[in-house]
């Protein structure tokens, strides 16, 4: 619930690390092969979508140097490369199926379903809430009305899209 009032957006991608984080934990402490199986999972693939996630916050920073969630609005419009991979790896971040983190998720919540039926089902929600805020990030960034500060901004010039490099 702390995560849908940030406004910074590396915090927002940190408190999704955290979240990610417990999940890994409850799997563990299951001490059920399927959830210890699924916490290794789980943190093998934290570990690739949480670090994209940040570099494509830094690629933001890096152009208009703001963190500010309420500054951005439209960057589709004129970064749909950069859109693309942002809902990417925004996808995976919430599990969808077929994403490693929906292995690991699907399997450390199997396990604690298993164990206690009232945790799993609270861990459950607390991964509804994660997307929610995942996706909101995303939409609130990527679409609507080009951001008036972004194009009344000196760093206008620094909107590009990504390049081979990035």
């Amino acid at each position: 619930m702390t995560t849908l009032r940030q406004t910074d957006l590396k915090r927002i991608i940190a408190y999704s690390s955290v979240s990610h984080m417990g999940i890994v934990t409850l799997g563990i402490f299951t001490l059920n092969p399927i959830g210890i199986m699924g916490s290794i999972f789980l943190q093998l693939a934290h570990g690739l979508v949480s670090s994209a996630l940040f570099i494509v916050v830094t690629i933001l920073y890096d152009r208009h140097h703001t963190r500010l969630v309420k500054y951005y609005r439209g960057i589709a419009v004129t970064m749909p490369i950069y859109a693309t991979i942002f809902l990417f790896f925004t996808l995976a971040n919430i599990a969808v199926p077929l994403s490693c983190n929906f292995v690991g998720e699907f399997l450390c919540l199997l396990a604690a379903y298993q164990v206690n039926t009232i945790i799993g089902i609270l861990a459950s929600l607390g991964i509804v809430l994660s997307a929610c805020y995942a996706l909101f990030l995303f939409n609130r960034v990527c679409f609507g009305e080009f951001s008036s500060y972004l194009a009344n901004s000196a760093h206008y010039s620094e909107n590009r899209d990504v390049n081979r490099r990035e």
